[in-house]
């Protein structure tokens, strides 16, 4: 399978390195918005083609799927601009920064009928697909989810340091990854929420501290805090409530309430959740099958998002 990076940013390379671990995969391109850059990149993973110009991608008949790592705001006209040329798509979360524009989206997947993909990389951790494991026997359920996500970003930089050329969003982006679990953990939709937030940054123009209340349909709750502001410890943090037991989930380490380790080595073939992200995607397209987040399964997250920015904007 030939594959092309769009966006050789900080998360763009853990998909290279994760796509440089799975068999019968190559990187055939990589686009970024610098020629040196992609050019860089495309020489340490060995891709044929380093461009600025994402048509250049599309246009080429050794692309099989796109990754999409670019800004936010490009996400669903990248993804249906490559749907259209023919492409399989996973793009990076968020899907879309509008209902209107992930509706769109899905849309032009469905007339297709090619992959797309969304990367909620949390579905694929293997301390959430642990936890998955066991609410699907029936051996727990959630009664509540307390999340904490949490950055120190006052200054408009990636994840490396750098400065982006964009500025990122906790409700769209960051918000995005818990309000898709919680729904996929809890196997209902969320039929309620609502949202607070700070004041925004006087040169970024976000706001930088939110606070979120999820519901879904059977009475199920979910508290997500977030926050830019934040100096420590860094990253999102899940506690677990359920009716028979309590866990913390941090990135891929799972523990139990009291504190104990839990050995969640065994849950897939990689520790690494963008790795078995990107093992979800190949085997969709290779197998012809739905993907675990694929489009369909994660749309109604989008839905939750788009009616948090209606409380923000004060239109409900």
């Amino acid at each position: 399978m030939r594959v092309a990076l769009a966006g050789a940013g900080a998360f763009g390379i853990k998909h290279l390195d994760a796509l440089a671990r799975i068999d019968g995969v190559e990187t055939v391109a990589v686009v970024s918005r610098t020629l040196e850059q992609a050019r860089e990149v495309a020489t340490k993973y060995g891709a044929g083609l380093a461009t600025t110009d994402f048509q250049d991608v599309l246009d080429s008949p050794d692309v099989d799927a796109v990754i999409l790592c670019t800004p936010t705001q490009l996400h669903a006209e990248q993804s249906i601009r490559a749907l259209r040329a023919g492409k399989h798509v996973q793009v990076e979360i968020p899907l879309a920064d509008s209902w209107p524009d992930a509706q769109e989206v899905a849309l032009v997947a469905r007339e297709t009928g090619l992959t797309c993909m969304v990367g909620h990389t949390r579905r694929f951790n293997p301390s959430h697909q642990w936890l998955h494991g066991r609410i699907a026997a029936g051996d727990l359920s959630i009664q509540q989810m307390d999340v904490q996500t949490y950055f120190f970003r006052r200054s408009n930089k990636n994840a490396l340091g750098q400065p982006r050329s964009w500025v990122d969003n906790l409700l769209w982006h960051h918000a995005a990854h818990t309000v898709d679990l919680f729904a996929y953990q809890c196997g209902e939709p969320v039929e309620r929420a609502n949202v607070l937030a700070g004041p925004p940054h006087p040169e970024l123009g976000i706001p930088m501290d939110m606070s979120i209340q999820l519901q879904s349909t059977s009475g199920k709750i979910c508290t997500l805090s977030l926050s830019f502001n934040n100096e420590g410890p860094l990253g999102t943090f899940f506690r677990y409530i359920c009716d028979n037991g309590t866990y913390v989930a941090r990135y891929d380490d799972l523990l139990t309430g009291a504190g104990e380790k839990i050995d969640v080595s065994n849950v897939a073939v990689s520790m690494d959740g963008i790795e078995l992200q990107d093992r979800e995607f190949v085997r969709a397209i290779s197998e012809g099958v739905e993907p675990n987040s694929s489009i369909g399964s994660v749309l109604d997250c989008y839905r939750v998002l788009a009616g948090l920015q209606d409380q923000l904007d004060g239109r409900s």
